[in-house]
């Protein structure tokens, strides 16, 4: 298939273009920022647009008739979201409705409708109080971030009911880990804040509360899986809604822990007030491990971490121009 990956620059979008090339489809990554295309395959075609800007997307030939579309673009950053609400709501609904709009054009043109992915966010839910949670949980969100996503959300589903797309929304639940030369850059979340401080990067570790709040964490590579398995799935008319999980909760001080036992390096700790959040945020990913086959055998906190700090360590080494690259201590 030929398959347009948004958010191609960020995190999870290079890995998931990056497989979806190896399983042999011609992929296009669509990206705001073209130094992405060092992280990437040679044989993805990287164009650069702003999903805030139309005139942009149509020169990038976004309507040019894409058989299937993985659309990750967002911003992603719950706290953040609270005190820029306006930004969030601009890049995450109107980027989404800019580029169904988009599609929707290279639709009327060519007859083809598009197969289309969408990254969620279990944001959607908010603070439910119980965990696992199923997708038949009434979405309650907390934050403009996963207001955003919900709308977002909305806007795919009311499209495909058009019958001009076929659509899949993946939530999904703290992706972390690495692969190549693909790792998480964002330090505001635990585990690379975690691993800076045992690179020596950052001095502590600053813990919100007791530690004892629950998450769960899937890999890259089983979160990209999802994308690839998701696209084989879509019904045009229809839009499916998944959660994507690993499905076992890790407390903050249970990361931390494991993070020194990977690194063999201690973890200094700084104990900051606790802040306005789910107590548990963990998936019931039953139904997308039912219909469509998919698990997570990457998903491991272990797994996770070590590829992470294997990843950290081997950056930094091409970085500071060394040859002896220290992965594990």
């Amino acid at each position: 298939m030929r398959i347009l990956v948004t958010g191609a620059s960020g995190f999870v979008g290079g890995v998931t273009a990056d497989l979806l090339s190896a399983a042999g489809h011609q992929v296009t990554a669509l990206v705001r920022d073209a130094s992405a295309r060092v992280r990437l395959s040679r044989m993805v075609e990287v164009v650069q647009a702003d999903l805030l800007d139309p005139r942009q997307l149509a020169a990038a030939g976004v309507s040019r008739g894409f058989d299937g579309v993985c659309h990750l673009a967002a911003l992603t950053r719950v706290r953040e979201s609270r005190e820029t609400p306006l930004r969030y709501y601009a890049a995450n609904v109107t980027g989404t409705i800019n580029l169904l709009a988009a599609l929707d054009a290279g639709t009327r043109a060519t007859g083809v409708a598009p197969r289309f992915v969408f990254g969620s966010s279990c944001a959607v839910y908010g603070d439910t109080g119980t965990s696992p949670i199923p997708e038949t949980r009434t979405p309650q969100p907390t934050s403009p971030y996963g207001a955003s996503k919900l709308a977002a959300e909305q806007a795919v589903a009311y499209q495909a009911s058009t019958g001009r797309l076929g659509a899949v929304v993946l939530r999904s639940f703290n992706v972390a880990g690495a692969v190549g030369s693909h790792t998480d850059r964002d330090s505001s979340r635990i585990i690379p804040a975690a691993l800076g401080v045992a690179s020596g990067r950052r001095d502590a570790f600053r813990v919100n509360g007791d530690g004892a709040s629950i998450r769960e964490y899937v890999h890259v590579v089983d979160m990209a899986r999802a994308y690839l398995t998701a696209l084989r799935a879509t019904v045009p008319g229809r839009c499916a809604v998944y959660n994507v999980g690993s499905g076992v909760g890790v407390s903050v001080s249970d990361v931390l822990t494991t993070v020194e036992s990977v690194t063999g390096r201690d973890l200094p700790r700084v104990t900051l007030p606790a802040v306005p959040e789910p107590r548990a945020l963990i998936a019931d990913s039953r139904r997308i491990r039912a219909d469509l086959g998919w698990n997570s055998p990457s998903s491991t906190i272990e797994k996770i971490v070590e590829d992470a700090w294997r990843s950290t360590a081997v950056l930094e080494a091409v970085a500071a121009g060394r040859s002896d690259v220290p992965i594990v201590s």
